[in-house]
């Protein structure tokens, strides 16, 4: 698929996509969690935020390359949805017009799409929050936009900083969206696991009143650093005085 990455007025149909099984579970472990599983990597620009507040979304993607202020190949992208999937959309240039509104949304939900990443603006947000249509955007901005210029469909994008490959994991929820490489899904449900595990121990010790400043054997590199205690009303130095 990378041979496609520079072309324009591509549609590779049918690309290879991860299990649904998979993706269920890893979604069960949420944005942050995925993250550091995977070593910080695969996380988009943070101003990419859900238009409603408890929004979240999991799927495979389906991958778009837009022109600015043209949505075009969002439509020609419907068609290539399936049960399951996620509208990816990167532009080929900044943009922030809104290209996705509530009848781009219907027609998704009719072909079985869990929502929309856009690195753009959205629109219709009232009626999309109605819907309880997942979004996640650049922006939320009223101007329209155009059909008239080509772009692609299924072939890798950068969105919002991230590499997206036709078929790989897009897990999206309030704290940002993360891409899980499709082939990479397996291992990185296996490493979330244990992040789990080792956070629910940490979890109970800090319940319990331990700081982390000893669970995490922090003072003697701050004593290093120069960190130091001083009593109220106590003179620290003479050169103080």
């Amino acid at each position: 698929m990378i041979e496609y990455l520079n072309r324009l007025g591509v549609v590779l149909t049918e690309p290879p996509r991860a299990g649904a099984d998979l993706v269920a579970e890893l979604a069960k472990f949420g944005v942050a969690t995925i993250h550091e599983a995977m070593g910080r990597v695969g996380l988009m620009q943070p101003y990419m935020r859900p238009i409603y507040a408890d929004a979240v979304l999991s799927g495979t993607a389906v991958t778009v390359l837009a022109q600015p202020g043209d949505n075009w190949m969002l439509h020609v992208a419907v068609e290539q949805l399936r049960e399951g999937d996620v509208l990816v959309v990167a532009c080929a240039t900044e943009c922030v017009d809104g290209m996705f509104g509530d009848l781009l949304a219907t027609s998704l939900r009719a072909r079985g799409a869990r929502g929309l990443v856009i690195d753009a603006g959205v629109r219709d947000v009232a009626t999309l929050t109605e819907m309880r249509f997942p979004v996640f955007a650049k922006a939320i901005n009223a101007k329209g936009t155009v059909k008239a210029t080509l772009g692609s469909v299924n072939v890798p994008i950068i969105c919002a900083g991230a590499l997206v490959t036709p078929g790989d994991a897009v897990i999206a929820d309030p704290d940002g969206v993360v891409i899980v490489p499709r082939d990479t899904i397996t291992s990185v449900i296996e490493k979330c696991k244990a992040r789990e595990a080792n956070e629910a121990s940490k979890r109970a010790r800090l319940a319990a009143g331990e700081l982390g400043l000893d669970m995490y054997n922090m003072r003697p590199a701050l004593k290093a650093a120069g960190l130091t205690y001083i009593a109220a009303g106590e003179k620290a130095n003479k050169d103080e005085r």
